[in-house]
């Protein structure tokens, strides 16, 4: 099975100059792990996580004046399409990381998660019997 399979291509886009309460309070609403940041001014796309505002709030930085730029991850390891689940599995492993965005053409496709990856791995659950 490859990333296209798994990834989820409707994603959510914020801006470096956004609060983290921001952020936090629209990936909440969508229900998302990661948002992808586009900050020119660092090198053009860019990643922030839960655990990037979990780290902010538990070091005591208020949210609502904390911006996404401070603790955006800016080396980032993407993907394409026609990863195998495999080989994004073991880009995960390896970096320590949940969430990779994924670019085709050089632009963003989608995000695939670790959830999104055992989405796909695991049989499907069968009911309980009664």
């Amino acid at each position: 099975m490859l990333v296209r399979d798994a990834m989820s291509t409707v994603v959510l886009t914020v801006g470096p100059a956004h609060t983290l309460r921001q952020a936090a309070a629209l990936m909440s609403a969508r229900r998302v792990g990661a948002a992808i940041v586009h900050d020119p001014d660092a090198g053009g796309i860019g990643i922030l996580t839960e655990r990037d505002i979990l780290n902010s709030v538990g070091l005591g930085q208020n949210p609502d004046t904390e911006r996404i730029h401070a603790h955006t991850t800016n080396d980032v390891v993407f993907a394409t399409p026609t990863w195998t689940l495999e080989e994004a599995a073991r880009a995960m492993a390896h970096g320590g990381f949940r969430h990779l965005i994924v670019l085709d053409g050089g632009e963003p496709a989608g995000i695939v998660s670790v959830r999104d990856i055992i989405r796909c791995w695991a049989p499907a659950r069968a009911p309980e019997p009664v």
